[in-house]
């Protein structure tokens, strides 16, 4: 990749990642219940996630995604069964602030905030198709691919940290801020339907016509 390339595609990652999505509405959900240094797990399990999907494009699997009508089906219902679950999940959750957790019980939370980033991400027929879009434009097939594709994944990977960061502290400090519990009811209720939101426009999304 040359680096002119390189920094369109920089540019690119930047607006990619600021643009609201399923992916901001879980950092500054996980923001609002956990805290920063918790609720920031979740932003890792989205970076695996963005990992996936370039693994699968990658590979050439992209391809049979976006080509396949039942394959691009099955992963996009299941991204929008778990979208959906999500908010019913953040709409129910107990309105009270985040409290003090145990050292293993915080493990397991992290362990779940990461898992529940990568499902958010890596489920997403979308982001595929996205990949397979933009991706190939900045390649040098000429050269050696699998480095390319590193500094591609290490060029979203560290625009999603940066800017899911300050989603992350931004719930986090509205959470400091409210403490009363019909506030946090309406926080958690206003981030439910976001997730419900995402995972209707995931519904609607369709392939372009080839």
């Amino acid at each position: 990749m040359e680096f002119s390339h390189w920094l369109a595609f920089f540019a690119a990652c930047w607006a990619i990642s600021i643009s609201p999505g399923a992916g901001a509405v879980a950092a500054m959900s996980a923001g609002l219940n956990y805290g920063f240094s918790r609720g920031y797990f979740t932003v890792f399990g989205l970076i695996l996630g963005i990992w996936t999907q370039l693994v699968v494009v990658a590979v050439g699997l992209g391809a049979l995604v976006a080509a396949s009508g039942t394959a691009f089906l099955v992963i996009k219902w299941a991204g929008v069964a778990y979208l959906v679950w999500l908010g019913i999940s953040q709409w129910r959750a107990p309105a009270q602030p985040m409290a003090t957790q145990s050292f293993d019980d915080v493990q397991v939370r992290r362990r779940d905030m990461v898992l529940r980033g990568w499902m958010i991400n890596a489920v997403n027929p979308k982001g595929t198709v996205f990949m397979l879009a933009v991706v190939p434009q900045f390649l040098v097939l000429e050269k050696p691919l699998a480095f390319q594709y590193l500094v591609i994944g290490a060029s979203l990977s560290f625009t999603d940290l940066v800017v899911m960061a300050g989603y992350t502290l931004l719930a986090a400090r509205v959470l400091g801020a409210l403490k009363e519990p019909r506030h946090i009811r309406a926080l958690n209720r206003t981030f439910g339907s976001l997730f419900v939101v995402a995972g209707t426009l995931l519904a609607l999304f369709k392939r372009a016509a080839t």
